[in-house]
């Protein structure tokens, strides 16, 4: 993955460390603005990614940084077909 990548979530499930919803939705299209090593006070270290669509703002717990990214691991790559990379060169 890297910025500027469309993603589609297949994993919108809360964690089980955290109360929080994560905001997510599965099967939503969503674009990489940041992806990169991260570590997390309780997950540890994860590949993650921020989204341009959402803007998780500041940890409550006050324990990260503001807008603490995603597991990479949530979404799959959207991958264009032959077929509407000809409709999209045609339009």
């Amino acid at each position: 993955m890297k910025v500027g990548d469309k993603i589609v979530c297949i994993d919108a499930a809360k964690a089980k460390t955290t109360t929080l919803e994560t905001g997510l939705v599965e099967g939503a299209v969503y674009t990489v603005r940041w992806c990169g090593a991260y570590r997390h006070y309780i997950d540890g270290d994860f590949y993650g990614v921020r989204l341009q669509e959402i803007d998780r703002g500041d940890d409550p717990a006050q324990y990260d940084p503001g807008d603490m990214p995603f597991r990479a691991s949530r979404f799959r790559q959207v991958v264009a077909t032959k077929t509407s990379k000809k409709i999209e060169e045609r339009a």
